[in-house]
């Protein structure tokens, strides 16, 4: 499949175009890795005692076969085919096995999601300081923490721009990239090639057998892999098939540069101990600035994968319900790029925080690790449950769980160690997202269980009547309410409140208006019933979680064809203005700040509450995020209908005169 005139693709085939973007967008945080595993691995080795050549030989044989059995078998291989139309990550694999009986499985999503947002800021902040400390080995004492800094601002104010024009130089960077990586890896591969057995797997055993410090040592060596999950992330920018092409290309290079800097390692460990990075190493002298502004470049794209997966991700929350409503733009006009502006700001604030606490690239490595490492075994969770949903053998889901939930819970343990190294950063942050979206999630089953939802027949009459009474002053011509009544035949009961009795709303027609979230990332649709002919209608937006909730904007085109197709008059009902060909008046009622007595929940559901109005602040009022414009939405409160609180009843006194 070749390019188009608009220089799109179909991601869903293999093409020449396919990879190169694959190249650009999805392996730039695992592209990056080089820039600081062999250091960490090295760094690890200290504990152990003198570095040799065996000690070298079992890394490289551990991240050879770490980079296999993590990011080919399991991503490239079996996770890319666990798609949801197209799409990948951790929460739209949620959304392929959610309808299991097993209401915990949420809790695997949220913590997996959570964790993966701690990785979108951490990798931005340790990749962009990694390729920057290269400097120091041209320069005394370069200012590393401000250059970072001001590339970190940088990255994230061109979010708002869209990422069209900056995208296209995406892929072939990254090929530039990947060939230096394996071009200077192969150069110092000549001088050693014994370094070739570390392809045998018996070395990388060897070495975590014997190794005092082996523990450490995986802490390192799983840095190598840290960028798969942000590969099955992207599956829906490029396609399982370009990924899988482009995989080989990189895994080589990948390889290649590892053994290059280990080959380089065993006559110059030493300078690591005195800061030098090997990766900047393998270069001859002339190359450090140019490598390191490539690196730069690098870094920058990885980052901005990361960031725009975490776009993805909390668009993918919010149709799931974990994250409040936020405005959503799509700055590039292309399907699937997004900006939310809120994230955006919220990632930059929090990566200046990392980087100003952490102050090296070293110090990030086990806050890095953590975090997803985590993300990785709960979606070895959710695999496990996609299996069972496909019917697989039961045997190969024994042995991939046996397989992956050792490796990850391994790697997991080689992690955890380095919690007050800087590992409880990681926690730090996804444990504060993680606990938002737990009280968003509850807390909307908490409101939802107070809330009245009434059947819309028994009030068709009344409304009825109302549009004939003069006497009710008129509100609207046409009347709009947001609802999200699961049940086509009922509507809220603060709605018929709003309607009826706070203040009685007369029009010509009333539209409840209802989200229906769809598996299908793209789905685009709506659809029309009349409840009551030429008075009232229910209309249903079915939408993906890659499609804007932008209700104000899809309302106004519904409401268009309704007007073509005669359904509802295209002109005002006043003569006057009839008669100029003015468009009839439209207004949405937004129905908020629902009160629940305190009588009425648990302790645990009161905490919940509380957390939820919270998470609530970090969103997007209604009017914003479905795009309504503040000169038509009027916002009220209701009270809920069916409230029974058993309390003592209040007698009313006789007499005036009291004692």
């Amino acid at each position: 499949m070749s390019q188009d005139s608009t220089g799109h693709f179909d991601p869903k085939k293999l093409s020449w175009i396919g990879v190169l973007v694959s190249l650009g967008i999805v392996f730039g945080d695992i592209g990056t890795s080089p820039l600081y595993v062999m250091k960490a691995i090295i760094n690890a080795g200290k504990e152990g005692g003198a570095i040799s050549e065996e000690y070298i030989e079992g890394a490289l044989s551990c991240i050879i076969w770490t980079l296999t059995m993590q990011t080919t078998v399991k991503y490239v291989i079996i996770a890319l085919q666990a798609d949801n139309k197209g799409e990948g990550g951790i929460l739209s694999l949620y959304s392929l096995v959610k309808r299991f009986k097993k209401k915990w499985l949420y809790l695997i999503a949220i913590i997996g999601g959570a964790a993966l947002f701690a990785d979108s800021i951490i990798t931005p902040s340790l990749t962009v300081m990694s390729a920057i400390e290269g400097l120091e080995l041209v320069i005394h004492k370069p200012p590393v923490v401000p250059i970072t800094l001001a590339i970190l601002i940088i990255i994230f104010i061109v979010q708002q721009f869209g990422t069209s024009f900056i995208g296209k130089f995406f892929g072939p960077v990254m090929v530039l990239w990947f060939l230096v990586l394996g071009g200077f890896g192969l150069v110092h591969l000549a001088e050693h090639p014994s370094i070739l057995r570390a392809f045998n797997p018996y070395y990388a055993v060897k070495l975590i057998y014997n190794s005092p410090s082996a523990i450490v040592i995986l802490g390192a060596v799983f840095l190598c892999t840290t960028g798969a999950e942000a590969l099955y992330s992207d599956l829906g920018h490029c396609g399982m098939k370009n990924i899988q092409a482009s995989w080989i290309f990189v895994k080589v290079m990948l390889i290649l540069n590892y053994l290059g800097q280990g080959a380089w390692l065993l006559k110059n460990y030493h300078e690591v101990f005195r800061g030098t990075n090997p990766f900047f190493g393998i270069m001859p002298e002339w190359f450090i600035i140019p490598g390191v502004m490539l690196a730069t470049a690098a870094a920058i794209i990885a980052s901005q994968a990361v960031i725009t997966g975490a776009f993805t991700m909390f668009s993918e929350a919010m149709s799931l319900n974990f994250w409040p409503n936020q405005e959503i733009e799509y700055p590039s006009g292309i399907k699937g790029q997004m900006y939310i502006p809120k994230i955006n700001w919220g990632l930059l604030i929090l990566c200046f925080i990392v980087v100003i606490y952490f102050k090296e690239s070293g110090r990030m490595e086990a806050a890095y690790g953590l975090s997803i490492t985590i993300t990785m075994l709960m979606t070895t969770i959710l695999l496990i449950f996609w299996f069972l949903k496909s019917r697989t053998s039961k045997i190969w889901i024994s042995l991939f769980a046996v397989v992956y939930i050792t490796i990850e819970g391994g790697f997991f343990g080689a992690n955890i160690i380095k919690f007050y190294d800087g590992g409880w950063m990681s926690v730090l942050l996804a444990g504060f997202i993680g606990i938002c979206m737990y009280a968003w999630y509850n807390g909307r089953i908490i409101k939802t269980r107070f809330i009245k939802f009434v059947k819309l027949e028994k009030y068709v009459s009344t409304i009825k009547d109302m549009k004939l009474d003069e006497t009710i002053p008129k509100f609207a011509t046409n009347l709009a309410f947001m609802s999200r009544a699961k049940r086509d035949d009922e509507v809220e009961s603060k709605i018929i409140y709003s309607i009826m009795r706070s203040q009685p709303k007369r029009a010509d027609h009333y539209f409840i208006l209802n989200i229906i979230n769809q598996e299908d990332p793209y789905t685009f649709k709506y659809t029309v019933e009349e409840i009551l002919p030429g008075t009232i209608y229910k209309i249903s937006f079915l939408l993906g979680f890659k499609r804007d909730r932008r209700i104000n904007d899809y309302f106004q085109q519904v409401l268009a064809q309704m007007m073509e197709e005669g359904t509802i008059p295209s002109r005002s009902s006043h003569p006057s203005l009839r008669m100029h060909n003015i468009p009839p008046d439209l207004k949405f009622v937004i129905i908020d700040n629902v009160y629940i007595n305190d009588l009425l929940l648990t302790i645990r559901e009161k905490i919940i509450l509380n957390m939820y109005n919270f998470v609530k602040k970090l969103g997007s009022n209604d009017f914003t995020a479905f795009g309504f414009a503040n000169h038509n939405v009027v916002v009220e409160s209701a009270p809920l209908l069916d409230q029974k609180i058993k309390t003592e009843k209040i007698e009313r006194a006789e007499d005036k005169h009291f004692d």
